[in-house]
């Protein structure tokens, strides 16, 4: 027999600890201190930009568009691994209080999303919709409670489903009358909206009733669906510190390996400068997460109207890129064939600061063309001067020392 109570404390106080464990590099005081900045900044300018706020603007529309797809997003948490396809298979009537318990920990831990966005639309509803007040909000973030329950019961009935074109359909439909709810709710439509709720309703009961066809669980798509978001987990934990359960998946993309790697000289002091380039290109973490860093960076600097807040933004996500960039230098560090190479150290960390201090450097020059485009010819020049330096000194003071 198993007991289902004492299994799933047993996963569940796996879990966490698996989870503590890597939460605690990703939240550290550089990026902590960094997170502080911009979102300080980013709520000024959000006071400032709301008291402006144009009569026609969409609020309605983006009220519905975040209620409704941080609803519709309702995956549930099985914690299962791969031995449970044999080991738990026997077993399945015997977890219904297991279960139960999955989807009480999947609700609760969304909870904070949903709390988050609330937090963050309260202000530009309540300067759209004076007339309907707080209550009205309140009642509204009440409805997104009740039907994150019911999608997230529906999602779980549906994961007996192999086919993954009915999944995708039916959460695609779903996704649809979630955003057309909140979109009349926001106006204050509550006719509409329960017309549509009702239809909603419709859809879940029907999923019920699938289920009801449907002998046992699908356990390979609940352990496949599982595992699929601990690597999503780990490939973000795998920024911040070495994450030896990731499978790490590399890329070919072979016009950035010709315009960059390939004109690396063929000689030995070049070998690990050639490694960390193209290890830079063609694994899944550093170029993406380079790219995201600039798109994010840009667009604060673009939106924001104080030029010495522009100029500090620029200078915060050159210091995160590199922060974040400095893994390259232990992301072979468990290939002892690297140990036989005859080559010095000091090319090695050569080789690196210089890669470090290129990237930089791009970045500089894309966050300086921004100026361009805006005719700021003051902030171009103290970008370029500021974001180089800064640059220079970071490479040659902090990052330096931290390899040695």
């Amino acid at each position: 027999m198993i007991n289902a109570k004492e299994f799933w404390k047993k996963r569940f106080s796996e879990h966490t600890k698996e989870t503590s464990r890597y939460l605690k590099y990703i939240f550290n005081e550089h990026i902590g201190i960094a997170l502080l900045f911009f979102i300080s900044a980013l709520a000024y300018y959000y006071r400032q930009w709301l008291q402006g706020l144009p009569e026609d603007f969409p609020t309605a529309w983006i009220i519905a568009l975040a209620f409704g797809f941080i609803t519709g997003y309702s995956p549930v948490r099985t914690l299962l691994k791969e031995p449970d396809l044999v080991f738990l298979l026997p077993g399945e009537y015997q977890l219904g209080d297991y279960f139960r318990r999955c989807l009480y920990y999947s609700y609760v831990v969304q909870l904070y999303l949903i709390f988050l966005v609330s937090a963050a639309l309260g202000p530009l509803y309540f300067a759209s919709y004076p007339e309907l007040g707080t209550r009205h909000y309140l009642m509204m973030i009440g409805v997104v409670l009740v039907i994150k329950i019911w999608n997230m019961m529906s999602n779980w009935w549906m994961l007996k489903e192999r086919n993954l074109r009915t999944r995708l359909v039916d959460q695609i439909i779903k996704v649809v009358l979630n955003i057309t709810i909140f979109y009349f709710l926001a106006q204050g439509e509550w006719v509409y909206a329960s017309i549509v709720t009702v239809l909603l309703v419709a859809v879940v009961l029907y999923t019920y009733s699938l289920s009801r066809q449907k002998a046992g669980l699908a356990w390979d798509i609940l352990v496949e669906k599982d595992q699929q978001r601990m690597r999503t987990f780990y490939r973000i934990a795998n920024m911040f510190v070495d994450v030896p359960h990731l499978k790490n998946t590399v890329k070919k993309r072979n016009t950035l390996v010709r315009a960059i790697v390939d004109r690396v000289p063929y000689r030995q002091n070049q070998t690990f400068s050639y490694l960390y380039k193209i290890t830079f290109i063609r694994s899944s973490d550093y170029l993406g997460m380079y790219i995201r860093l600039i798109v994010i960076g840009a667009l604060a600097i673009w939106f924001v109207s104080n030029l010495w807040v522009k100029v500090a933004f620029a200078i915060l996500f050159l210091y995160l890129s590199a922060f974040q960039m400095m893994t390259l230098w232990n992301h072979h560090r468990t290939i002892a064939w690297l140990d036989l190479y005859p080559v010095k150290k000091e090319w090695k960390e050569k080789a690196i600061l210089q890669w470090l201090q290129q990237i930089m450097l791009f970045q500089t020059f894309l966050f300086g063309l921004l100026f361009v485009f805006q005719w700021n010819p003051i902030g171009l020049v103290l970008v370029w001067i500021g974001g180089s330096i800064f640059s220079y000194l970071f490479i040659q003071n902090y990052v330096k020392k931290k390899l040695t």
